[in-house]
């Protein structure tokens, strides 16, 4: 199993990071299955062979993500692409 922890700092305000990671999880559910669901401000995220969280912050956002068996050798392609995904998001 492999564990994606991605982590950013940013100068959005907690609710316009939620709006990011709102439409972060619209693009994860359409394009990989992901069924995205909030508690608080922690964002659920699980499909077969992966899950995790996107906890928002006033000025952070991390990204846990645990990949199956199965998915775990494409672990760092994975990671280059929340990276780029999250940079892209919280660009103001």
């Amino acid at each position: 199993m492999a564990r994606i922890i991605v982590e950013r700092t940013h100068n959005l305000g907690r609710d316009a990071a939620r709006e990011k990671a709102d439409q972060l999880a619209a693009k994860l559910a359409s394009e990989y299955g992901m069924r995205c669901e909030w508690q608080g401000d922690v964002l659920e995220v699980r499909r077969s062979g992966a899950d995790g969280r996107i906890e928002v912050e006033e000025d952070r956002v991390r990204v846990l993500l645990n990949l199956g068996l199965m998915l775990s050798a494409l672990g760092s392609s994975v990671q280059v692409q929340i990276e780029r995904a999250l940079d892209k998001a919280l660009q103001a």
